[in-house]
């Protein structure tokens, strides 16, 4: 009989700038994911609004601020608009692969275009080779990357134009971050592509919903995620119904 799973430890950090919304501060709840019930705690956490970084599950808890909202889709009643359908047209001939979650020189190189392009001076610009390392590998939970590659002129995998580190949980995946050539010639809408292709992923796979992490109400660089419907937001009473009236 296995041990039964320990009541976990929350801590809170202390307020700090928020990434999101200037002259606003950021606060986080979090705990320690670790042993044998780490999937299990990580999915109920994820239930109730949490995201995991390395062996760590947080979620905002701001005094004065409510902005970070978690978001899902339905993956089962995903449907692409018309917008969306080209994305997966131009780019149907990606080669994606599942891997253990381990990093690669060819993964952090991709990473640093990224960041230099769609995110200079934020957060993560600092992050060297072994901080990219500890991203993907420190994980206690059951995690992959998937790699996208341009097939070669033998239409074998090629040139490594996107990936995304993703947590598999019991009712869906996670999406913890993904990355992708930023300024390609031909391949417009890859960041868009890679989160269409995990819908689609787990309503193959039976998976109800796809996690999203936080929309931020009033950062631009967050509305994004209300283009993929039916999108469901957790709020006081639970997870309900989320149409973000700039979209209709």
């Amino acid at each position: 009989m296995s041990a039964p799973a320990r009541f976990p430890r929350f801590f809170v950090t202390s307020p700090g700038p928020c990434p999101y919304l200037p002259g606003k501060s950021e606060r986080k709840v979090f705990t320690e994911l670790s042993g044998e019930h780490a999937d299990e705690l990580n999915d109920a956490l994820s239930r109730i609004g949490f995201r995991r970084s390395q062996n760590v599950a947080y979620r905002p808890s701001c005094v004065d601020c409510k902005a970070c909202v978690s978001v899902r889709v339905i993956a089962d009643q995903f449907k692409p608009n018309a917008s969306q359908r080209r994305v997966l047209r131009r780019n149907s001939d990606l080669i994606a692969t599942i891997c253990k979650p381990w990093s690669t020189h060819e993964q952090y190189a991709l990473l640093q275009e990224y960041l230099k392009m769609r995110h200079p001076g934020g957060g993560m610009s600092e992050m060297d080779d072994v901080d990219y390392a500890d991203m993907v590998e420190q994980t206690p939970v059951s995690s992959f990357i998937i790699e996208y590659r341009e097939p070669d002129e033998n239409g074998e995998q090629g040139r490594l134009v996107g990936a995304c580190l993703t947590d598999q949980q019991g009712d869906g995946l996670s999406m913890i971050y993904s990355f992708f050539d930023p300024d390609h010639p031909s391949r417009s809408g890859l960041g868009n592509f890679i989160i269409m292709d995990h819908i689609l992923r787990a309503a193959r796979s039976k998976l109800p919903y796809v996690y999203l992490g936080y929309w931020v109400e009033g950062a631009d660089r967050m509305q994004y995620k209300t283009r993929y419907q039916p999108l469901e937001r957790l709020g006081p009473d639970g997870w309900s119904a989320f149409t973000d009236k700039k979209q209709g």
